[in-house]
């Protein structure tokens, strides 16, 4: 996605915290990561929000005011009894990927910038804001952005601003990640789970899923696929619709 807010590079402590509380569907898709900010440290989180999900697809608090510099610690709820997720990005980017999630609500993402929750269970967002202004954050699961489950985060600027070098902002995925045809998409492999049979991708448009860039966790057809893969490998894929999930049927080393 432009901004992939579905596009993304989890900080090592969110990865953790996010891929117990919330599943498979962790948190980039944030290819404009510069306007909202970019992926915080545990250590240098300044202050810890509270964010309660419910299934009245309300967030509470929905206004949450933070300074430019700050880093957050969003520790986010779900006292409902169905899923829910916070996802952080600009109003077009949220519509965007929400009207993706419509037509691929099978989709499993691995992004910093959002975190999806089981009923009863919570998860975590840390999030570095560099820019004053504001954020948007929604409930991204098919129904629940339509019927209203958004708020936004206020962003104060500050005297000094923050010195975050351009080079370390996160370039989005769209610009790294072109398919090389029409049945094959470049991608980055970022995780693989051999005992569950999932790979996570950061991958380039999916034109025949009608997917934007993102990073993404799949299935697998064959565990054999595993054998020549590490973390960090560029591969060309394609992925298909298969029994309610989207499965990578082929996979082969990059450039």
């Amino acid at each position: 996605m432009k901004f992939n807010l579905f596009t993304a590079v989890l900080a090592t402590a969110l990865v953790a915290s996010t891929a117990v509380a919330g599943g498979d569907h962790a948190g980039s898709h944030h290819g404009d990561s510069g306007v909202i900010g970019q992926p915080g440290k545990a250590a240098t989180v300044t202050r810890t929000v509270a964010v309660d999900m419910t299934d009245a697809m309300r967030f509470i608090p929905a206004r949450i005011a933070v300074k430019q510099g700050e880093t957050i610690r969003f520790v986010v709820k779900n006292s409902g009894k169905v899923k829910h997720e916070m996802v952080l990005g600009t109003e077009k980017e949220l519509k965007e990927h929400y009207e993706a999630m419509k037509k691929n609500p099978e989709m499993e993402h691995a992004d910093e910038n959002m975190v999806t929750v089981q009923s009863g269970k919570s998860g975590e967002i840390i999030w570095h804001f560099t820019k004053a202004g504001k954020v948007n954050f929604a409930c991204l699961q098919p129904g629940h952005y339509g019927a209203g489950m958004k708020g936004a985060v206020a962003v104060s600027g500050k005297a000094a601003a923050s010195s975050i070098p351009a080079h370390a902002q996160e370039k989005p995925a769209a610009a790294q990640a072109t398919a090389p045809s029409a049945d094959m998409t470049d991608g980055e492999i970022r995780k693989i789970d051999k005992d569950n049979k999932k790979i996570t991708i950061k991958h380039g448009e999916i034109k025949s899923l009608d997917m934007p860039a993102m990073s993404m966790v799949f299935q697998v057809k064959d565990p054999v696929m595993f054998e020549k893969l590490k973390v960090g490998d560029k591969v060309k894929f394609v992925a298909e619709k298969s029994g309610g999930a989207i499965v990578v049927t082929h996979i082969q080393q990059g450039k």
